[in-house]
């Protein structure tokens, strides 16, 4: 009899997750998982009200380092669709998402994208491609296509507000890329060199004619760490440059690039890098997010 009770209380286990699995979001929305922010605040202004949005990521989380919640599985074991930047930025988060999920559509929002090649020294993971595609505007136009055609594949009722939405919105991020563009002509041409925390911003120098001179870790990973002779190296780029700031990430720790800000009598700047802002930050959705480092960069530069 005992036995028979813990048989029955299994099935119904079995059962209810997978009723909780399969059960769509309230009023019919699609159940979309989105894992950094900044793909979430895409997502959101092409779903609309049409989705049910889950962003794995908090804000201020490094995509690099991240490690999954047993919540964030149980959530995304119930989507319907998963959108993941790609180009090996999520690491381990990625085959957690790729392990549990079962029926939904996973997407990886840079495809399309060419993507920048690492330094062959560098540690940048499987792949060997920059991941941070979203720092140029114009990446983020394909993201929101990418996203488009997700949602519409998902939900096809429901394609005509999604290419509506997609829309306008790639409308507003044309409109940013020329906004962009003519705040960093503002820049003296001598001046438009860049030195960063870690090598997150490659696609944004391509797109607007900058010049990544160095990196406080190397490779395009928080994960990594610079040795003595990098950081000396990174002090004589300093000087050669005449490099006027050093760009450092919210999430990152910015102890190594002070001391050589101290050192080389340069400021630190701190920019949002793979994560949007807090309320009243000024960055809390993506196109503020790019306003804000842009201003942010202008300022120092100019």
């Amino acid at each position: 009899m005992f036995r028979s009770k813990i048989i029955i209380f299994a099935l119904l286990t079995l059962i209810l997750t997978a009723c909780a699995k399969t059960a769509p979001a309230s009023n019919g929305q699609l159940n979309v998982v989105a894992t950094t922010a900044i793909i979430g605040d895409i997502a959101r202004n092409i779903g609309g009200d049409a989705i049910s949005l889950t962003v794995l990521l908090p804000n201020g989380a490094d995509p690099h380092s991240y490690s999954p919640t047993p919540q964030d599985m149980t959530v995304v074991s119930g989507a319907d669709v998963v959108l993941m930047n790609g180009f090996q930025l999520e690491a381990g988060l990625g085959k957690t998402v790729l392990a549990t999920v079962e029926d939904a559509t996973i997407v990886e929002v840079s495809d399309g994208i060419t993507p920048l090649a690492a330094d062959p020294n560098s540690d940048v993971g499987e792949g060997g491609v920059d991941p941070h595609t979203w720092t140029s505007p114009l990446n983020g136009i394909i993201f929101a296509k990418n996203i488009e055609a997700a949602l519409s594949t998902a939900a096809p009722a429901r394609a005509d507000t999604f290419r509506t939405n997609a829309a306008a919105y790639i409308a507003r991020l044309q409109a940013l890329d020329g906004w962009v563009q003519a705040q960093i002509n503002t820049i003296p041409p001598e001046n438009r060199t860049l030195v960063t925390d870690h090598a997150v911003f490659g696609y944004y120098v391509r797109q607007y004619g900058l010049k990544q001179v160095g990196t406080v870790v190397p490779g395009f990973s928080t994960a990594a760490q610079p040795s003595a002779q990098e950081l000396a190296a990174l002090q004589q780029t300093i000087e050669q440059y005449r490099v006027k700031a050093i760009f450092v990430g919210t999430t990152a720790n910015p102890t190594v690039a002070e001391q050589i800000a101290q050192d080389t009598g340069i400021k630190i700047v701190r920019l949002y890098t793979g994560t949007l802002g807090e309320p009243g930050s000024g960055a809390e959705t993506y196109i503020d997010y790019i306003r804000f480092d842009t201003a942010a960069i202008v300022d120092a530069l100019r």
